[in-house]
C-alpha cells in the first residue's frame, strides 16, 4: 500500500493544472427528490401587506405543506470515463457550492472530476439552499447559524480560538496554510443556517436519491461523511465506493462490515493531531474504519502531509491546492477499477 502511495504521489505533483478548455456534456438538469406533506392546523390568520403600498391580503398558514425535499443537479459529460456517477455531499452549514467554486474564483470539484469524465450529481441536503426550509410548527427547533469568525477558528484556518480579527493584518492564520485567506469573506456568502433535528430527513433524501440514480460512488465532506456512511449501510449494494474528506464522525460501528464490498478512502488534511476537535473526529472515524476491515472490507487513508501535501484546512476542495488534492481522489478511484 505504501508503494502504491508513493507512486500516487509522484504522479499528482507530476500533474499540471486542469486546463480551462470547454466542458462539452451530453447532458445536465436538475431535480427535487424526496420530502413529505406536513399539516398546520390552529394557528391565527392575519391581515398582511404583502409588498409595500399593496392592499391588506389574508394570510392563513394552516394548511399542507412540502418539506423536507432535497434539490440535486446533475452534469453527464459527453467523454464518461467514470464507470458510475460521482454524487457530492457537502458538510453542515453549507450546500452543494462547496463543490462548485472555490472563494477565491477557481474552478471547484465539480468541474474537475466533470472533466476526467464523471457523471456528477452535487446536491443541497435537506433544509440548505435550493432544498428549501419549513415551518417553525413543523420543525419546532431553531436554527443554528455560523457567526463570522467561528470557520476561521474552527476550521484550521486560523491558529484556534481567538485567532480572528476584524482586522485582516491581525489575524492569526496557521503558517503555510493554503487557505485563500484573502478571499475569506466571499467563503462565509456561502455559508446557510442548519437545524439539529433534521438528521433523519437528510438521511430518508438521500437514500431516495442513492435509490433513483446508484450504482454510484460518494464524495463526502464533513457532516456529510456522517450522512453517507449510514446511508451505504443502509444501501451497501448499491453505493460502490466512498471518499470520506474529514468525516465528522462516520456510521454506526456495529454496521461496518456491512461495507466489506465498499471500497473507502479517508482523508484528512494538515493540523489535525493539534485541534482537539478534528483529533476527536479522526479518532471515532478510526474505531469505524477498523471495525470495517475487521469485517472484511478494504479501508484507505491519507493523512496528507504525510505524502508530501502540506498547509490544508477543513475546506481543502477550496484550498489552493485543491485540484492536486482532486487528483489524488481520481488516481484512488481508478485504482479501484471505478475510472479511467
Amino acid at each position: 500500500m505504501r508503494r502504491f502511495f508513493t507512486a500516487l504521489l509522484i504522479g499528482v505533483l507530476a500533474t499540471p493544472a486542469i486546463a480551462a478548455d470547454d466542458i462539452v456534456l451530453r447532458g445536465m438538469g436538475s431535480f427535487h427528490i424526496g420530502g413529505r406533506i406536513a399539516e398546520v392546523k390552529g394557528k391565527e390568520v392575519r391581515m398582511i401587506v404583502r409588498q409595500p403600498g399593496g392592499p391588506l391580503t389574508k394570510l392563513d398558514p394552516n394548511g399542507k405543506y412540502m418539506v423536507e425535499q432535497m434539490y440535486v443537479q446533475y452534469f453527464l459529460p459527453k467523454n464518461k470515463m467514470g464507470k458510475l456517477p460521482l454524487l457530492t455531499w457537502h458538510g453542515g452549514g453549507l450546500t452543494g457550492v462547496t463543490y462548485e467554486s472555490t472563494p477565491d474564483g477557481r474552478e471547484g470539484w465539480v468541474n474537475f472530476f466533470i472533466r476526467k469524465g464523471w457523471d456528477v450529481y452535487n446536491s443541497d441536503a435537506v433544509e440548505r439552499g435550493r432544498s428549501g426550509f419549513a415551518s417553525p410548527d413543523v420543525w419546532p427547533s431553531e436554527p443554528t447559524f455560523l457567526p463570522f469568525a467561528d470557520p476561521f477558528e474552527r476550521f484550521r484556518i486560523g491558529q484556534g480560538e481567538g485567532s480572528w480579527s476584524d482586522d485582516p493584518a491581525q489575524r492569526k492564520v496557521i503558517p503555510g496554510s493554503q487557505f485563500p485567506v484573502e478571499a475569506y469573506n466571499n467563503y462565509m456568502r456561502q455559508t446557510v443556517p442548519r437545524w439539529l433535528s433534521t438528521d433523519q430527513a437528510i438521511i430518508d433524501a438521500y437514500v431516495a436519491l442513492v435509490d433513483k440514480v446508484c450504482p454510484c460512488v460518494l464524495l463526502l465532506h464533513s457532516q456529510g461523511g456522517s450522512f453517507g456512511f449510514k446511508v451505504a449501510e443502509l444501501r451497501p449494494d448499491k453505493v460502490k465506493a466512498i471518499v470520506a474528506v474529514e468525516s465528522a464522525t462516520a456510521g454506526i460501528v456495529a454496521n461496518a462490515p456491512k461495507l466489506k464490498n465498499t471500497p473507502v478512502l479517508m482523508i484528512f488534511g494538515d493540523n489535525v493531531d493539534q485541534h482537539p476537535r478534528w483529533a476527536a473526529f479522526k479518532k471515532i472515524d478510526t474505531e469505524y474504519a477498523n471495525a470495517i476491515k475487521a469485517g472484511g472490507g478494504s479501508v484507505d487513508w491519507i493523512n496528507l502531509p504525510e505524502i508530501g501535501i502540506k498547509g490544508n484546512s477543513h475546506m481543502m476542495m477550496q484550498d489552493k491546492n485543491s485540484d492536486q488534492i482532486a487528483e489524488v481522489i481520481q488516481k484512488w478511484l481508478v485504482a479501484k477499477g471505478l475510472g479511467e
